[in-house]
């Protein structure tokens, strides 16, 4: 039986729900313990190329298996189905696709904009012929941690779901293929396993553009094919000539794969696949980007070390030093002591005080006020209730900012996006509308300056989509400065706005790009060109020197020292970057290997610890159960991957530094407000991320088509 559902909690997302239909006694027929498959989910997508179909003068209907190869397609027979039902079935996938698109109701929509959804089959053209593999080819020499020749396990059977049936649709075209080893992360035995030698290839469906597929085939066929997005937190390594990359199945569940290829392979497979990636980003040709442009997107994925970095002495070996499980039971043993916050809605933003050891978090239209004890630990001081504006309209605030030493708590209202609220926090109560402008709206705010909120400085900046303005609370009407006013015809979708110390910006967009601004009014000295992934976040060092900007899945560090030209030794806040010599992106991620413990990863805005005359020597961000916190001394070595993280019961909303301590991270929990030491964030480990998980056979993994 066939059925379209909604997705729970997940607004304008549909389901199409495969339930196999016994008829009597044939549930008897099955032997204790075989896979049913009684029902089979499919996320309704444009991705699907969900179209009709006969077989047999039978109506049937055919998607993708995006699970599966790329050349792989599902086919459900509905014998005796009439036309009028089939037409209403048919229409009711476009509306889901059309929601999921519009994040809006399909309800009244006419036909006419359904057609975008309506698969159109490719023109037929001769398959290229398939590339083989030697399987006397000479194998790589592979390094000491992955381990070699693993034989792989016997395909284990499977009861094959009701009235689905694979197809094949053969139109791919090959853009690079090279040789390289295949090796896939054994989440149990902890190593990477080697699947043998293959041809490692970026392809893509023929008529269609902007959609890119990485595969590997040997003699036997097609192994895999993972669509390029970017959720695959791709790893280029020189140093191991390796792509190492996640994916993840129509359940949910990660795995972990990795090619490793000849030294002079390398390079071309990954401006190829920066190619393939940027391109299906932007929805754009790769060929209309400046040369210097693309330079900047390939260095991105590069693992090249930072440069102009003191030799500090730190102790290396502690790179090596394993977390044992009785170190990660003691850490439990010490615990932090969590803080419940009253009410039934969840928490949902944090803002950690600059004065008077603070914290505030939102939660629904009240505000949990907590202090920093002595000993890592928070402690509940009061609410604050029932936020609403001067005129009595309850609200939920959209985001908040601390203002003049922590005595006022700056609101935005999500159904006043031209104001902003001016909370009293003494006497717990919004005192003050600050109409900003009658035709732009606020979006994002920031303090003039990065310690602005320790003095009594009353400006700060705002920012919509596309217009970067200060805001001064003391001027008569609207609050907008408009002598420091800057708006661009475009709309570039800013996503956030920082300050350094000496008030100057770096803003950040949706589209992946950072503009750096030496004061408000004037053009940016600096446009870095996006990368194709949204900003979500943006954080400076308060000297200017360094940016980190948070995406999904990675964040972006960036080093706006000039290094050559007319202007080296400047700041790009001051002074524009040479064409050729733009700065060189340097990616923060998790360890592929990692990611298939902990699933889905979704950054939330990463800080630097700060404060008055202390140096940046950390950075932290949240994902799900976890906290991670990077050294942020040896990433500017080029240790990009050395993290700490702690795992938590609860989802972590934010998280963020105690101002002016490196140790001590604040944390807001759904449910829960604690403190805890930065010391008590271990390296991951299989234990420490995933103690209890139970993983599928190597089997599974290997021998499913993808």
């Amino acid at each position: 039986m066939a059925t379209i559902r909604r997705v729970p909690n997940i607004e304008h997302n549909f389901q199409l729900v495969i339930t196999r239909v016994y008829e009597e006694g044939d549930q008897e027929l099955l032997e204790e313990g075989d896979e049913t498959d009684e029902e089979r989910v499919f996320l309704i997508s444009h991705e699907l190329e969900f179209r009709t179909s006969e077989s047999d003068g039978e109506p049937t209907f055919v998607w993708r298996d995006l699970d599966g190869d790329v050349d792989e397609f599902y086919e459900f027979l509905a014998p005796g189905t009439n036309n009028p039902t089939r037409a209403f079935f048919e229409t009711c996938m476009y509306q889901a696709m059309y929601e999921r698109k519009f994040k809006k109701s399909a309800e009244n929509t006419r036909d006419s904009e359904f057609q975008q959804f309506i698969w159109q089959p490719p023109a037929p053209k001769v398959p290229a012929a398939r590339r083989k593999v030697s399987s006397k080819t000479e194998p790589i020499s592979s390094p000491t941690p992955l381990a070699a020749d693993a034989e792989p396990a016997p395909e284990q059977p499977t009861y094959p779901p009701p009235q689905v049936k694979k197809t094949l649709d053969p139109s791919m075209e090959t853009l690079i293929a090279r040789e390289a080893e295949l090796y896939l992360w054994d989440a149990e035995n902890e190593t990477f396993d080697n699947q043998g030698i293959v041809m490692a290839s970026i392809m893509r469906p023929k008529g269609i553009l902007f959609q890119y597929y990485l595969t590997a085939e040997n003699d036997s066929g097609l192994l895999l094919a993972h669509q390029i997005t970017g959720d695959m937190n791709q790893r280029f390594s020189h140093k191991m000539l390796s792509l190492t990359w996640n994916y993840q199945g129509h359940d949910g569940s990660q795995s972990s794969w990795l090619f490793r290829f000849r030294e002079e392979q390398l390079a071309a497979f990954l401006e190829k696949f920066s190619e393939s990636l940027w391109e299906t980003l932007h929805q754009s040709q790769w060929s209309k980007l400046k040369a210097e442009d693309q330079n900047y997107a390939v260095s991105a994925n590069e693992d090249v070390e930072m440069l102009d970095v003191e030799n500090e002495e730190d102790d290396e070996d502690e790179y090596s030093t394993p977390v044992t499980e009785s170190d990660e039971d003691e850490e439990d043993e010490e615990g932090d002591m969590p803080t419940a916050l009253p009410g039934s809605d969840r928490n949902s933003q944090l803002t950690v005080g600059y004065k008077g050891d603070r914290s505030y978090v939102v939660r629904g239209n009240h505000i949990g006020v907590f202090s920093h004890s002595v000993g890592d630990a928070v402690k509940y001081c009061a609410t604050i209730s029932n936020l609403a504006t001067p005129k009595g309209k309850q609200f939920t605030p959209q985001h908040v900012m601390l203002h003049e030493q922590d005595t006022k708590l700056v609101m935005m209202n999500p159904a006043d996006p031209h104001s902003l609220f001016n909370m009293d926090i003494e006497r717990g109560k919004i005192v003050e509308e600050w109409k900003v402008h009658d035709d732009i709206t606020v979006d994002h705010i920031a303090p003039d300056s990065k310690f602005a909120p320790t003095t009594r400085e009353q400006t700060l900046v705002g920012a919509s989509h596309n217009a970067l303005f200060r805001i001064d609370p003391r001027v008569s009407g609207t609050k907008m400065v408009e002598s420091q006013f800057k708006q661009y015809v475009s709309k570039n979708k800013f996503s956030g706005v920082a300050t350094t110390a000496s008030g100057k910006l770096a803003v950040a967009s949706e589209k992946g790009d950072i503009r750096l601004f030496d004061s408000i009014g004037k053009n940016a000295k600096t446009a870095l060109p996006p990368l194709g992934d949204p900003i979500i976040g943006i954080d400076v060092t308060a000297d200017g020197r360094y940016i980190v900007a948070t995406t999904k899945t990675y964040l972006l560090l960036i080093d706006t020292l000039i290094g050559e030209g007319r202007y080296a030794g400047a700041l790009g806040f001051d002074r524009s970057f040479p064409a050729t010599s733009k700065p060189i992106p340097r990616r923060l991620q998790l360890r592929n290997e990692h990611v298939a413990y902990m699933g889905s990863i979704s950054f939330t805005p990463a800080k630097f610890n700060q404060g008055e005359g202390q140096e940046e020597n950390a950075i932290v961000t949240s994902s799900g159960q976890f906290v991670i916190a990077w050294d942020f001394k040896k990433v500017k070595k080029g240790h990009l991957d050395q993290y700490e993280i702690k795992k938590y019961e609860d989802h972590v909303v934010q998280d963020n530094f105690k101002f002016g301590d490196d140790k001590e991270i604040i944390v807001a929990l759904h449910n829960n407000v604690l403190a805890v030491n930065k010391k008590n964030l271990k390296k991951p480990t299989r234990h420490s991320l995933a103690p209890e998980a139970s993983f599928g056979s190597r089997s599974n993994i290997v021998n499913a088509p993808y």
